[in-house]
């Protein structure tokens, strides 16, 4: 039976995702930044980043596995409850613990719940609506999660600078609480996979089914994969480490909190470019050629030229700041459309018992790579002080390099 897209069901994902995701922007927002506020050290930032992306790793796969065997309404449930104590939990400890100790294990949590969490509400829009609306479902995902990511680092950024980060604590636990009260109520077709022997065995087996559907079956999934890879190693671990730190550290704008606000809305910027790269992906829908989606990536490598430039130049740091947000929001626009339509092809490409495991498996492969480029770029720019620029023409370099050679890839799938 034909389904709309904005079935009962699938209306109250979104509301949950919405408010869901808006603690979720708002808390990595903030841990961050306070970790940076307090020791001002790149390398100890992109450290602590590339710790809190492993258990995401880890975990995306599982959480693919246990979304395609176990419900996926109570998986977000559970994992919404769990993210509100973590938080609670921080909050309690916070004061009286090493704080690098204890924000990288918050952080570590956080990012390892979110690993488990995003496979669930992928595999389930093809539950909950027909192929035909499989682009525009995951441009509303999309759209939802860029427009907290909008809103929650300038609320976020307006409170911690105004209250500081207990407020912002209390503010993410409400939110975790309610959308997990609001998700009890969704209903997600579900049907129980039989499984046979240990608990090992069935995950091994998940494994080797997945990982033979990307080689097998659809190799360009997996040579594509690889391709996503390098693109986080050089561009998305870049932007990450260098825009906190560019705007707190580097650029001077007279005081902590007037670059602590003008962080918040860079971050907004971004997220205000994958709200508008989730909305182009679905008033475009089928107009956008898959085959052609390496141009997108290679424009958003392009994009980082002008904030390398502007740094080289030692422009007024609020000219270097404009045109290091102006940037960061192409990029993010190009690459929400990049991302809309490689996971949209995965969902109808996929049978409906294998989406939940493929899509962990390529997220996480793709994701190997983040944590590596955290470190390395922290490192970058503590050695190059004084040479930033020179951190962000080469990651723009090579993205840019990776990106055209990557083109005949995209050029194969159908």
């Amino acid at each position: 039976m034909k389904q709309n897209l904005f079935s009962r069901d699938f209306t109250l994902v979104v509301i949950g995702q919405i408010i869901s995701l808006f603690g979720n922007a708002t808390i990595r927002f903030a841990l961050p930044l306070y970790l940076l506020n307090q020791t001002g050290s790149s390398a100890l930032y992109g450290t602590v980043m590339a710790c809190a992306f492993i258990p995401t790793i880890l975990l995306s796969p599982i959480g693919g596995i246990v979304a395609d065997r176990v419900n996926k309404r109570n998986i977000m449930v559970i994992l919404d409850f769990f993210t509100a104590a973590v938080i609670l939990i921080f909050s309690l400890l916070m004061g009286s613990v090493n704080l690098v100790v204890l924000l990288t294990v918050t952080m570590m949590l956080l990012y390892g719940i979110a690993g488990a969490y995003q496979p669930a509400v992928q595999a389930s829009i093809p539950a909950l609506t027909d192929p035909e609306h499989f682009m525009e479902a995951n441009s509303v995902i999309n759209t939802i999660s860029s427009f907290a990511n909008l809103i929650g680092p300038v609320l976020g950024g307006m409170l911690y600078s105004a209250y500081g980060l207990k407020m912002v604590l209390i503010l993410c636990m409400v939110c975790f609480f309610l959308s997990a009260v609001m998700e009890i109520f969704i209903r997600i077709p579900f049907v129980r996979q039989a499984s046979e022997g240990s608990i090992l065995k069935m995950v091994k087996g998940d494994f080797y089914e997945s990982f033979r559907f990307i080689q097998k079956e659809k190799p360009q999934i997996g040579r594509v994969t690889l391709v996503v890879c390098g693109i986080n190693l050089f561009l998305s671990a870049m932007i990450m480490v260098a825009v906190p730190y560019l705007v707190t550290e580097v650029l001077k704008f007279g005081s902590e909190n007037t670059a602590n606000t003008l962080y918040s809305f860079s971050q907004g910027a971004l997220a205000a470019g994958g709200l508008t790269g989730g909305i182009l992906a679905g008033v475009l829908g089928k107009r956008l050629s898959v085959q052609k989606a390496g141009s997108l990536i290679a424009a958003a490598a392009a994009a980082v030229f002008p904030m390398g430039i502007a740094l080289a130049l030692d422009l007024p740091a609020m000219e270097s700041y404009l045109v290091i947000t102006g940037c960061c929001f192409a990029i993010m626009v190009l690459s929400t459309m990049f991302s809309v339509q490689m996971i949209s092809f995965v969902q109808a490409e996929t049978p409906g018992h294998l989406i939940g495991k493929v899509i962990a498996v390529i997220l996480t492969i793709a994701m190997c790579a983040q944590p590596l480029g955290n470190a390395l770029y922290g490192v970058l720019f503590e050695l190059c002080k004084g040479f930033e620029f020179a951190v962000v023409l080469f990651a723009g370099g090579i993205s840019l390099v990776i990106a055209l050679a990557a083109g005949r890839r995209f050029r194969e799938l159908a």
